[in-house]
C-alpha cells in the first residue's frame, strides 16, 4: 500500500473540515479566496477515481492540466487512487510543449482541471465542468488498485537536450521514503495559528519542488497556502495574502526570497508564526542567508539538494550564522537515510574527500528511469552493489565535493544549467531556436554573476543579414513563445557574423562563456 494516501484517508477522518489547500484565484478586477477541506479532498478524489477506474481501459499515465486550483490536488490523487500515475502540466506550458508531452506519454485521457487552450487532439478531454460534476455524482471507489510500491505515482518532465522534454518516474516507494524523511526536517514546527502546520506552496505542480511542500503538508496532516503565478505581478497584493496565510513553513527556491527581500516588508512582522525556511532547486548563498536571519529571527534555514530524478531532495543542512558568514555558496548538507552519495572521476572510481568529481546519488528514492527514453535511461541511471544490496543510481552530471561530512556544489558537467530554480537544458533551447526560419547556427550560454547563472544569451548566426536587431528580437521571442515555455527563452540575442570554433573544428561555447563553474 502507499503509505502517504493511507496517511491522507487517516487526516480526512480525524478532522474532516480542516483546510487542506487554499490560495487565490484570479478574477476580474482582482484574485478571490478559494480553499477546500480534507473531507472535500477525500470524497472528491474518491469519486473522480471511481470514473476513471470504471471508464478507462488502460492504466496509462493520466495529463492534469492546469495552475493552482485545488481541483488540481483532487485529479492528482483521483488518478494514484484509481492505479494511474499522473503527469503534471502547468497553465503556463506553450501548446506545442504539451502536446510533445502527449505524444510522449500518450494519454487515454487528460483532466484539463482549469481549462487551457491548445489541447492535443489525440486524447479525449474532461473540462472543469464535467470533472466537477463527477465529483459529485461518480460511483466511490474502494482503493483496492491504488499505486504502490513500484508502481509510478507520477512522472514530471523536463528539458530534454534533443528539444523535446523528458519524463522522470517517481515510484509510490521513492515518494514514501522521501516523505519520512522531509516530515523530519519540518519536525520542531507546531502549528502556532490553527494546530495544523501551514506550508507555503511557490512552485507550479510541474516543477518537482512543489512536491517538497505538497506532499509533506498530506503526509503530516498540515495545510497549504498556494501562491498564484499572476499574484506575482502585484506585490501589494502578494503581501496582503501571505500575511493572511498565518504560514509556519516556507519552502521554494532561493531566487524567490530574493525576490520578496528586496522588500522590508518581508520579515518576521508580515510572518509571525514562520520557522522554517526550506530551500531547494537551485544555489542557496550566504548572502541570502544572512539576509533571511535577520529578516527572520525566529525562523530556521535549511539548505536541500536533490535532482528530479531522486525524488526531489536528498540533502540537507541547517545553516547556522556562522555557516552563513563564511560561505558565498552553502553546503548542501549530509544525505538523508537511504540515500549514499558518491563523488565519481570520469571511470567511475569514487573518489576521496576534497576531490572534486561527479555527483552520484545512490538510493531508495533514486527514480526507475525516464518515460520511454531508453538511451538516456542507459546513459546515466544504473544499479550499484554493495554490503549485498542493488541499489538504482543516478548520475547527475553535478560537479562536487565532500568535506567533513558535507556535500559541496561545483556546477554543471555538461550543457544544463539552473536558472530561478529550473533545470533547463542549453541543447533544448538551441533546437527550438534553430527550427525557427532563417537561423544558421545557434548557441545560447549561461552568464554568471559570482558563479550564479542570473541569464541566458542567445548567439546567432543567420542565413541572411539582420536589418533590424530590435525587430528580429521580437520576432524570435514570439516564435519560441509557442514552443517552450518562458522561464527557458534568453533574455539576450547576440546577432552575430560567425562564432568562434575549437582546434577541434567545434563551437568554442567557453570563448562565449562568462565565469567559472567553480
Amino acid at each position: 500500500m502507499s503509505v502517504v494516501l493511507d496517511k491522507i484517508r487517516l487526516h480526512a477522518k480525524a478532522h474532516p473540515n480542516s483546510v487542506v489547500y487554499a490560495t487565490l484565484k484570479q478574477v476580474a478586477g482582482g484574485f478571490e479566496n478559494v480553499q477546500m477541506t480534507w473531507s472535500e479532498l477525500d470524497e472528491n478524489s474518491n469519486r473522480l477515481a471511481g470514473y476513471l477506474t470504471s471508464r478507462l481501459k488502460s492504466k496509462t499515465p493520466l495529463l492534469v492540466c492546469g495552475h493552482k486550483d485545488p481541483l488540481m490536488l483532487v485529479a492528482f490523487l483521483a488518478c494514484v487512487r484509481s492505479g494511474r500515475a499522473y503527469v503534471p502540466v502547468d497553465a503556463s506550458t506553450p501548446a506545442g510543449r504539451i502536446g510533445a508531452i502527449a505524444a510522449t506519454v500518450e494519454p487515454e485521457l487528460i483532466l484539463n482541471v482549469e481549462d487551457m487552450d491548445g489541447m492535443p487532439k489525440s486524447s479525449a478531454v474532461l473540462g472543469s465542468t464535467e470533472i466537477r460534476a463527477l465529483c459529485e455524482t461518480a460511483p466511490r471507489c474502494d482503493d483496492s488498485e491504488q499505486v504502490s510500491g513500484e508502481d509510478i505515482h507520477y512522472i514530471i518532465f523536463t528539458s530534454g537536450s534533443t528539444g523535446l522534454p523528458k519524463g522522470v518516474r517517481i515510484t509510490a516507494k521513492c515518494l514514501d521514503n522521501f516523505l519520512a524523511w522531509s516530515q523530519e526536517l519540518a519536525a520542531g514546527v507546531t502549528g502556532k495559528a490553527t494546530g495544523n502546520r501551514i506550508f507555503i506552496n511557490q512552485a507550479p505542480f510541474s516543477f518537482d519542488l512543489s512536491v517538497f511542500d505538497l506532499y509533506t503538508a498530506l503526509y503530516t496532516g498540515g495545510t497549504i497556502q498556494a501562491i498564484p503565478t499572476p499574484l506575482l505581478g502585484d506585490m501589494k497584493a502578494l503581501f496582503a495574502y501571505l500575511k493572511s496565510t498565518w504560514a509556519d513553513i516556507w519552502v521554494s527556491t532561493p531566487s524567490f526570497a530574493d525576490l520578496l527581500l528586496a522588500d522590508n516588508a518581508f520579515d518576521q512582522d508580515l510572518l509571525p508564526n514562520l520557522r522554517l525556511f526550506l530551500f531547494c532547486g537551485e544555489s542557496l548563498t550566504g548572502r541570502t542567508a544572512q539576509r533571511l536571519a535577520a529578516a527572520f529571527p525566529k525562523a530556521r534555514i535549511t539548505n536541500t539538494y536533490g535532482p528530479t530524478e531522486s525524488t526531489v531532495a536528498v540533502t540537507s543542512v541547517e545553516v547556522t550564522p556562522e555557516m552563513a558568514a563564511k560561505n558565498a555558496v552553502l553546503p548542501l548538507g549530509a544525505e538523508k537515510t537511504g540515500t549514499r552519495i558518491l563523488i565519481m572521476d570520469e571511470k567511475g572510481e569514487v573518489l576521496p574527500d576534497g576531490k572534486k568529481g561527479e555527483i552520484v546519488i545512490v538510493g531508495d528514492t533514486v527514480s526507475p528511469g525516464y518515460w520511454k527514453n531508453a538511451a538516456k535511461n542507459a546513459e546515466v541511471f544504473g544499479t550499484y552493489d554493495a554490503d549485498g544490496r542493488h541499489e538504482r543510481l543516478y548520475h547527475t552530471h553535478d560537479a562536487g565535493y565532500r568535506k567533513d561530512g558535507l556535500l559541496y556544489y561545483c556546477g554543471r558537467m555538461d550543457k544544463q544549467v539552473k536558472l530561478h530554480g529550473y533545470r533547463i537544458e542549453l541543447e533544448d533551447i538551441e533546437r527550438n531556436i534553430l527550427a525557427i526560419s532563417g537561423m544558421e547556427r545557434v548557441v545560447v550560454i549561461p552568464e554568471r554573476m559570482n558563479g550564479e547563472v542570473k541569464d541566458l544569451v542567445a548567439h546567432i548566426v543567420e542565413n541572411a543579414p539582420v536589418q533590424s536587431a530590435i525587430k528580429e528580437r521580437q520576432r524570435i521571442r514570439g516564435e519560441l513563445k509557442k514552443r517552450i515555455p518562458e522561464y527557458m527563452i534568453p533574455r539576450k540575442f547576440v546577432f552575430k557574423d560567425s562564432l568562434p570554433i575549437t582546434q577541434n573544428g567545434k563551437i568554442d561555447r567557453k570563448a562565449l562563456e562568462n565565469g567559472d563553474q567553480c
